[in-house]
């Protein structure tokens, strides 16, 4: 038996198709900024790969990602990154904002725009919770495939915080879904996210692997110039429809919040780490 941790992304081939794979189970595959980079790495080989034609984005275990890494012990918010999404200087040695926005433009909202613009389909494959952080990467996916016990939030907004990074909320389903969903915190169903538009399918949990790999190898056998240059056509329309700078705007928001925090509480996160924000998911889910 080895000692050697396992890996906190895995990446496998199955013919023309990628499946990369979040493997934090224990955590839920939140994600630290090793995830991040292990993630990245993954999605820079199969780009690099002229055999694979798909990516499928998928998380091991009960769920596909409960959101950024605020508590586990592995929680890695002070070291170094490798600064590959945006130009920017490092964050570690860094005070209050000046750490913060340089960090978040990295690892959150930057990685999440190298990867949406990446020349070749990728499917996320959702079980269990996609939550804040999660729905990140999700939503960096071209279209998302989620079983029938799947769920969507963004409780953020209980930290005075105006939903995550990547702020595509208004995008990917409509405004008023995306006010309700950000001022309720409310979860989401997979149903419900599929009559909004956030969601493509909703199938039983023991198919959905299936399904997701039967949508790969039919999306496989279209060219793949035309694939890269369809997806640049849609992507060119959303920025066009205001998502770009819209994400960009709302991104000064979220580091408005965070100094606020600082300032008037005892840290950035107005003190709610993982656990609080579960307490607080409960308690208000047992008041409706």
């Amino acid at each position: 038996m080895s000692d050697q941790a396992p890996e906190v992304v895995t990446y496998e081939t199955r013919g023309p198709v990628a499946v990369v794979t979040l493997n934090r189970p224990r955590y839920r595959n939140a994600q630290n900024s090793k995830v991040t980079y292990a993630l990245d790495a993954a999605v820079v080989k199969a780009v690099n790969d002229d055999e694979i034609k798909v990516i499928v984005l998928a998380g091991a275990g009960d769920h596909f990602c409960a959101g950024h890494d605020i508590g586990t012990p592995e929680r890695d918010i002070d070291e170094s990154f490798e600064r590959k999404a945006v130009i920017w200087y490092d964050h570690v040695g860094k005070q209050g904002v000046d750490s913060r926005f340089a960090r978040e433009s990295e690892v959150y909202l930057g990685m999440c725009r190298r990867w949406r613009e990446i020349p070749k389909p990728m499917i996320a494959m959702v079980q269990g919770a996609c939550v804040a952080g999660g729905l990140m990467l999700a939503w960096a996916c071209d279209f998302i495939v989620a079983a029938d016990d799947a769920f969507f939030a963004d409780p953020v907004v209980r930290m005075g915080i105006p939903g995550v990074e990547y702020f595509a909320h208004p995008w990917v389903m409509n405004p008023r879904a995306a006010k309700e969903f950000l001022y309720t915190a409310d979860r989401f169903t997979a149903d419900r996210a599929r009559e909004l538009g956030m969601v493509n399918h909703v199938v039983p949990r023991a198919d959905l692997e299936q399904t997701v790999m039967d949508m790969a190898q039919r999306i496989s056998a279209m060219p793949r110039l035309g694939l890269t240059l369809t997806k640049k056509a849609i992507n060119q329309a959303e920025d066009l429809m205001g998502l770009r700078a819209g994400m960009d705007s709302v991104f000064g928001l979220h580091h408005a919040a965070h100094a606020h925090n600082a300032e008037v509480n005892v840290d950035s996160l107005a003190g709610l780490d993982a656990r609080g924000m579960a307490a607080a998911a409960k308690q208000s889910a047992g008041a409706v």
